[in-house]
């Protein structure tokens, strides 16, 4: 089977994701996993960069995409013949953005049935791309089958009616991988270092993690980051007043972000709500310990991990969990080992294709092209597949 995975932004987690899902389809034997990325993407300029077999010209600012927009029409003819080429069978988009409804069209006029995944239900406060959520409401309803990555977000789709239910499950979020496994926390010998890392936006709980802060100033032997890009707010100065801070209001490359998660022993997550985090499990695979608020998809991802602190979405609370990592650091043999996060996202996609193949007779557009049937040689063997998914727990 042919499957093609794209996502068209240029910065952030969402090309990262699409080309660890499709490095996990790859591991499938009788998958060929096809990646399509803007040509613009920053993974693309990295010192490993993934194999992108279908890059799309994508846009820049708003007026760019407004270009794109009244070009519509010429550019979906366009990817019909890209894609008669390629010839995919499946199509995941691997999180949505403003040009996806182009794409979806030219597959569903050639009848190709697509998975969405998921990331966010609502926008987040302080999120500022244009129309994103109407359009991934469109893109949701006329996808085959939409996974979500947290039962959190899978809850609030199904309160939106945008999704039937049996359209929908959930996946959880495979960790990321920034390079080798670093040194373990501590080895430094010196202040426990803390790190908060991400959009520095309002839903992050800046404030929780200064009044945090405050908290802990008589507390010696620490020091915390607060790296990532955002917009200057009363909380980042805040932050920047507090001895023991340091506040980098600053893109992070990604060839950058593993030398930041091996730099800290802990990740703070001050989050006041939150869909998941992909800075957690990458945090957990890397060996660091997590401390975290109990907030949305956060509770799910945390809950039964040994190197996590769950804790209430205040200051004080917040203060709590951090103080007793200073008095009592965990011991470096209570933390299990990381698992192979390379593993992680083959299991994702075993379960991705798993539920495809249990939904391949609705997964039929409901636009004119001919519908693709599943071809015998193409297809795994589905009665293998309906056993194994059979035997495992339900994901929802």
């Amino acid at each position: 089977m042919r499957i093609l995975i794209w996502q068209w932004g240029r910065h952030g987690a969402g090309p990262r994701f699409a080309a660890a899902l499709a490095d996990g389809l790859h591991m499938i034997p009788g998958i060929e996993a096809v990646l399509s990325l803007s040509a613009g993407a920053e993974i693309l300029r990295g010192p490993d960069p993934p194999a992108c077999q279908f890059p799309m010209a994508t846009y820049s600012g708003v007026v760019g995409l407004t270009c794109r927009w009244l070009t519509a029409p010429l550019i979906v003819v366009q990817l019909v013949n890209r894609l008669t080429a390629v010839r995919p069978d499946q199509a995941i988009c691997a999180m949505p953005g403003p040009l996806d409804l182009m794409l979806l069209a030219a597959l569903r006029w050639i009848g190709v049935p697509t998975v969405v995944i998921v990331h966010d239900a609502d926008p987040h406060p302080g999120d500022t791309t244009p129309l994103l959520m109407f359009f991934q409401r469109r893109l949701i309803r006329r996808a085959a089958i939409v996974v979500a990555l947290s039962q959190h977000v899978a809850a609030r789709l199904r309160q939106q009616r945008i999704v039937d239910a049996d359209r929908l499950f959930v996946i959880s979020h495979p960790p990321f991988v920034f390079g080798p496994l670093p040194m373990p926390p501590r080895a430094h010998g010196g202040p426990i270092r803390l790190l908060c890392f991400g959009r520095l936006l309002p839903y992050k709980g800046l404030d929780l993690l200064a009044g945090a802060v405050h908290h802990l100033r008589a507390q010696s032997g620490w020091e915390l980051r607060v790296v990532g890009s955002g917009p200057e707010s009363a909380e980042l100065a805040a932050l920047r007043a507090l001895p023991g801070v340091t506040v980098e209001n600053r893109w992070v490359p990604e060839d950058e972000i593993g030398t930041l998660i091996a730099w800290c022993d802990v990740v703070v997550l001050p989050y006041r709500e939150a869909s998941q985090s992909g800075v957690a499990p990458a945090a957990i695979a890397a060996g660091r310990f997590v401390v975290s608020t109990r907030v949305g998809g956060l509770v799910e991802q945390l809950d039964d991990e040994a190197a996590a602190k769950l804790c209430e979405p205040d200051a004080s609370s917040l203060a709590a969990a951090l103080r007793s990592l200073l008095l009592a650091p965990p011991a470096e043999q209570s933390r299990r080992a990381p698992a192979d996060p390379r593993l992680a996202w083959r299991d994702a996609a075993e379960q991705l294709l798993d539920r495809i193949m249990l939904c391949s007779e609705s997964c039929r557009p409901a636009r004119p092209g001919r519908v693709r049937q599943w071809s015998a040689a193409a297809k795994p063997d589905r009665a293998d597949r309906r056993d194994r998914w059979d035997r495992r727990s339900p994901i929802g």
